[in-house]
C-alpha cells in the first residue's frame, strides 16, 4: 500500500487523476476501520489532512459553504444556529473522539445508507461540491447517493466543500439505535420547514439501500400548510394530517432486515418519527413570534 500526502489541494487532485483508486483519507474513521478489519485494502492512500481550506467554512448570505473535512465537533459547536438540523444529528456521531474526527465529507465519500449527516443535508437542499484536474461541479444531494456505499463521484474527484442552505425555519433530526450512544442507526429521519418557500423537506436514513427524501409526505404536507392557512396563522396542523404525513414518510422506506432491526419495525419507527420531528418543528415555528390562533 502506497501512502499519498499532497500539500495542497492542486497536489491532491493531481495525485488522485494519476491514482484514480486511491481511497481519499481525511479522519480515517470509516477508511481505518475497514482497513484494520481487512475489508479493504487498497494499493493507495490519499491522505488529505494537510490540506487547511479542507476544514474551513464560509458562511453567506443564503448558504453555508462547509469544508469536506470540517469535524463535526466545529459543526455543534459553531454552527448551531444556520446548520441546526446536521448540527443535532452531529451530537448523535459515535464518540467524543469521532466527533474530533469526522467530516460530512467523509459521511459523504462512505455513503453508507445508516450516514448520520445524510438525512439533514437532504433536508436541507445541500449540494456537494466535487473537483478533479477538469474543473468543479455541483451535485445535489439527492443525486449523489447511487447504491448502498456508492456516490456519484468519478474515480478522478474529491469533495471539496458541501454547499448547504442557512437555516430560514426549524429543522429537526431523530435517530433510532440499538442504544443510547455510539451506535449506527436502525433509521434516522430530518425534517425541516421552509417558511420562505413555504415547503418542507425530508431524509430518510437506513431505511433504504440510499439515503432518500419522502417526497409524497412532503408535497402533502406543503399543500396540507397551505391549504390550511397555517404558515400565516401559526395554527396547529390537524392531527389527521400528521398522521397521514407519516404514512407517506413510511410508504418512502424500502428496508431490509438485519441484525439491528426488522424491515416492518423500521417504517413502523420512520412513521413515528416523523410524526414527532413535525410536532417539534411545527411548535418551534408557532413559538417564534407568529400569532398561533386559528385563522
Amino acid at each position: 500500500m502506497e501512502f499519498l500526502r499532497p500539500g495542497s489541494w492542486e497536489e491532491a487532485l493531481a495525485a488522485k487523476a494519476e491514482h484514480p483508486e486511491a481511497v481519499p483519507l481525511a479522519g480515517g474513521t470509516d477508511v481505518m476501520v475497514e482497513i484494520n478489519f481487512d475489508q479493504r485494502r487498497p494499493d493507495h492512500l490519499l491522505d488529505l489532512n494537510r490540506i487547511g481550506d479542507l476544514y474551513e467554512w464560509e458562511t453567506g448570505e443564503d448558504e453555508v459553504r462547509l469544508g469536506a473535512s470540517v469535524p463535526y465537533a466545529r459543526i455543534m459547536e459553531e454552527l448551531r444556529a444556520e446548520l441546526p438540523g446536521l448540527a443535532l444529528a452531529a451530537h448523535t456521531v459515535g464518540s467524543p473522539q469521532i466527533r474530533n474526527r469526522g467530516s460530512v465529507g467523509g459521511n459523504l465519500g462512505a455513503a453508507s445508507p445508516a450516514g448520520d449527516s445524510h438525512p439533514p443535508l437532504l433536508a436541507a437542499g445541500a449540494r456537494v461540491e466535487a473537483q478533479s484536474v477538469r474543473g468543479t461541479r455541483l451535485i445535489p444531494a439527492e443525486e449523489f447517493y447511487t447504491g448502498v456505499k456508492r456516490n456519484a463521484l468519478a474515480p478522478d474527484e474529491l469533495i471539496r466543500a458541501v454547499r448547504i442552505a442557512r437555516a430560514d425555519g426549524p429543522q429537526q433530526f431523530s435517530k433510532v439505535g440499538t442504544r443510547n450512544a455510539m451506535v449506527i442507526a436502525v433509521c434516522a429521519f430530518s425534517l425541516a420547514l421552509h417558511p420562505r418557500s413555504r415547503t418542507v423537506r425530508t431524509g430518510i436514513g437506513s431505511a433504504a439501500p440510499t439515503p432518500v427524501r419522502a417526497r409524497a409526505a412532503e408535497d402533502f404536507l406543503t399543500a396540507a400548510l397551505e391549504e390550511g392557512g397555517c404558515w400565516e396563522s401559526g395554527r396547529p396542523v390537524p392531527p389527521s394530517a400528521a398522521r397521514r404525513f407519516a404514512e407517506l414518510a413510511a410508504g418512502a422506506c424500502n428496508p431490509i432486515d438485519d441484525v439491528r432491526g426488522s424491515a416492518r419495525y423500521r417504517r413502523h419507527a420512520v412513521a413515528v418519527m416523523a410524526r414527532r420531528t413535525l410536532g417539534w418543528t411545527w411548535d418551534a415555528y408557532r413559538s417564534g413570534g407568529r400569532d398561533s390562533r386559528c385563522a
